[in-house]
């Protein structure tokens, strides 16, 4: 697939994508590309895994500390009829990330999409209160410093092809400060993937496309510690009364990965319930 996206060498105004001739339902569809999601053996990835692999993609799915995504993967596979591998990595090691990108790159023959989306919360409460900076740590380089790696050894390979699309999770909590819960490190990771997001889609103009998807309070594993009465408070917040499924998280991320979002580049969607909207 060309570039259709300006470098500064060519004659403006650019060219127009011949995809954008195509049925509507078409743009939508990912058959032929290779998608790579980080933080997929569970909840918002695997579900992306699924999603995606349903509309055609070929996927490869990210673990570290959960081994049964090997399995899942063979499930994914048998189930939509596409090519569907697991790889373990450690999202906060740089040379893992790298030696993971490039290993799916040459597996699978190529790389078109790129979900960061691994990421832990903030169990601590008030930034004052821990004792060391451990978790602090943990938060910023599991959430930014991971998605930083992603990005960095994902752009190489979509520079070299000459398009792809990058897409973080972030968070509703990037544009908010949620109660009753204090924390301040998880809000303040997730603001700067936004920042982060935003300023990739001008570096990487010339190549590849960079986007977020905000996801408001979501029915997974990260939220498990969370005490009931605290979840009762977030609902009387959330104008939609109760928290996302994470199946409907989905749509916003194939929008971002397909054709269908040619002329999108630092943007992001929230999903949130209207959270964000009062």
């Amino acid at each position: 697939m060309a570039s259709t996206y300006a470098t500064g060498l060519e004659p403006l105004p650019t060219k127009v994508p011949d995809t954008v001739s195509k049925h509507i339902l078409e743009l939508f569809s990912l058959k032929g590309k290779v998608a790579s999601i980080t933080g997929s053996s569970s909840g918002i990835g695997l579900e992306i895994a699924r999603g995606f692999a349903s509309v055609g993609a070929d996927v490869a799915i990210w673990y570290h500390g959960n081994p049964s995504a090997i399995e899942k993967a063979k499930k994914i596979s048998e189930e939509f009829g596409v090519r569907c591998k697991a790889y373990k990595c450690a999202i906060d090691n740089s040379k893992e990330v790298e030696a993971t990108i490039n290993q799916i790159y040459e597996d699978f023959g190529g790389l078109d999409v790129q979900i960061a989306n691994a990421g832990v919360p903030w169990t601590e409460g008030p930034l004052i209160d821990p004792e060391n900076d451990d978790h602090w740590n943990k938060i910023v380089n599991t959430d930014f410093n991971g998605a930083y790696y992603t990005a960095k050894y994902t752009g190489r390979i979509f520079k070299k092809q000459g398009h792809g699309s990058l897409v973080f999770t972030a968070s509703m909590s990037g544009h908010i400060v949620n109660i009753p819960q204090m924390q301040a490190c998880y809000n303040a990771a997730k603001a700067g993937l936004l920042h982060l997001s935003r300023s990739l889609a001008v570096e990487w103009a010339g190549f590849a496309r960079v986007n977020t998807v905000s996801p408001g309070y979501m029915l997974t594993e990260i939220s498990d510690f969370i005490p009931h009465e605290t979840k009762e408070k977030w609902w009387k917040l959330i104008p939609f009364g109760r928290e996302g499924d994470p199946r409907e998280l989905v749509g916003a991320y194939l929008y971002f990965a397909s054709d269908a979002s040619t002329y999108t580049s630092g943007a992001d969607l929230i999903v949130d319930g209207a959270y964000c909207a009062p």
